[in-house]
C-alpha cells in the first residue's frame, strides 16, 4: 500500500499498521510534532482520501474521506491514503520535555489575573504562541500559555483567576517566590508562521494576550514585516491590561495596529466598546489572504473563527488556542 503526501507530492511504500509520524519522519518529511501524546495539535495534518485509524482515546476508530484531520503521532495506516501537511517553511520541532524551574514573581495585573514569572536552569524551546502544562504540586497542574520568547531569562505566563478554582487558588493565595514549579512543553500548534509574509489578524480575549504577546514579539524580532492587527477585549475597563507592552512595541514598529475593545461601556480613552468581533467586522469586509491567531475564552475563539472564516480566511490559516476551563 502506498502513502501519498500532499503538497509535497511524495508517495511513499507503507506497511499496514505502521504508525504515520514515525513514517514521516523515517523518510525525512518535514512534519511538526511536540508532545508525541496527541495532545498538543501540532503533528495534526489533513486526510484527503483514503482512510486510516486513530490510535487515540477512541482506539480504532476509522477516520477518512475529505477533509478528516488527524494526529500523526496517533494514527495507525490502514490503507492505501493520501494526506496532506503543513508547508515545508512552516514546520516546528520542539520535543516536549519537563524541566524544573522556580517561581521569581507572582504580580497582580488585574483583579483576578496574575502574571507569573518562572526561572529554570535549562532553557524551553518553544515557539511563539504555544503553552506549556504547569505543575505547582501534587494535583495542581493545569496548561498556561507563554507570554514570552523562547531566549528570555525568566518564563512568563498570565493566569486568570477562578472563582473555587483549585490551581487559579493556589496560585492566588499560597504560590511564593522560591517555590519549585514543574514546567512541561512546548504544546500547541497555534504558534507563529515566521514565512508568511501577508496581513496578521491576532485575536485575545482576556489572558488570550499572553500567547498573543508571544506571537507579536516573535515577529518583529525575527524582522517580520507584516501588518499586524491585534484586536484586545475585555468584559470592562477594569479587567483591560498589557495594552502598554503593546504600545511599546508599536512605538517601534509602524506595521503594528493595536485595538482595544471593551465589550461594558465604561471603555477608556482609545478603548472601543462592544465585542472584538464587531469590531473586526466593522474595519475589515474582506480578509481573504490573511492569516489568524484567536487566542481566549472558546465562546470568543469561536466567533472569530466563524467571522474570519465568512470574511475569507481560509480554514487551514486559522490558528486558534480556546482556554477551556478545567475542572476545580
Amino acid at each position: 500500500m502506498e502513502l501519498r503526501i500532499e503538497p509535497l507530492g511524495r508517495v511513499l511504500p507503507v506497511a499496514p499498521g505502521a504508525n504515520l509520524l514515525e513514517v514521516l519522519r523515517s523518510h525525512q518529511i518535514p512534519v511538526s510534532y511536540s508532545c508525541m501524546a496527541g495532545r498538543c495539535g501540532t503533528c495534526r495534518c489533513k486526510v484527503l482520501s483514503g482512510h486510516v485509524l486513530d490510535s487515540g482515546p477512541a482506539l480504532g476508530r476509522p477516520l477518512g474521506g475529505q477533509d478528516s484531520y488527524v494526529m500523526a503521532c496517533q494514527t495507525v495506516l490502514s490503507g492505501s491514503c493520501t494526506i496532506e501537511i503543513h508547508e515545508p517553511d512552516e514546520v516546528v520541532v520542539h520535543t516536549a520535555r519537563t524541566l524544573k524551574a522556580t517561581v521569581t514573581a507572582v504580580e497582580a495585573l488585574t483583579h483576578d489575573i496574575r502574571r507569573v514569572r518562572l526561572r529554570s536552569a535549562k532553557p524551553l524551546d518553544f515557539s511563539p504562541g504555544q503553552y506549556a502544562q504547569l505543575q505547582f504540586g501534587p494535583g495542581l497542574a493545569r496548561p498556561y500559555s507563554m507570554a514570552g520568547l523562547p531566549h528570555d531569562d525568566e518564563l512568563e505566563f498570565h493566569v486568570r483567576l477562578v472563582e473555587g478554582g483549585l490551581v487559579s487558588g493556589h496560585v492566588a493565595g499560597v504560590l511564593a517566590v522560591g517555590d519549585a514549579v514543574r514546567v512541561s512543553g512546548p504544546l500547541g500548534s497555534a504558534y507563529l508562521r515566521r514565512k508568511y509574509e501577508g496581513p496578521m489578524l491576532c485575536v485575545a480575549g482576556g489572558t488570550g494576550l499572553a500567547p498573543i504577546l508571544s506571537i507579536v514579539r516573535g515577529a518583529l524580532e525575527s524582522g517580520m514585516a507584516n501588518p499586524i492587527h491585534v484586536y484586545a477585549g475585555a468584559r470592562s475597563a477594569r479587567d483591560v491590561y498589557g495594552l502598554q507592552w503593546l504600545a511599546q512595541l508599536q512605538q517601534r514598529h509602524p506595521q503594528l495596529q493595536v485595538h482595544a475593545v471593551v465589550a461594558a461601556a465604561d471603555a477608556g480613552p482609545g478603548q472601543r466598546t462592544g465585542l472584538v468581533t464587531d469590531a473586526i467586522a466593522h474595519d475589515w469586509p474582506r480578509l481573504d489572504g490573511w492569516r489568524a491567531y484567536l487566542c481566549g475564552s472558546p465562546p470568543m475563539v469561536e466567533a472569530a473563527s466563524l467571522l474570519a472564516r465568512q470574511r475569507g480566511i481560509a480554514p487551514e490559516h486559522l490558528y486558534a488556542d480556546a482556554f477551556y476551563a478545567s475542572t476545580p
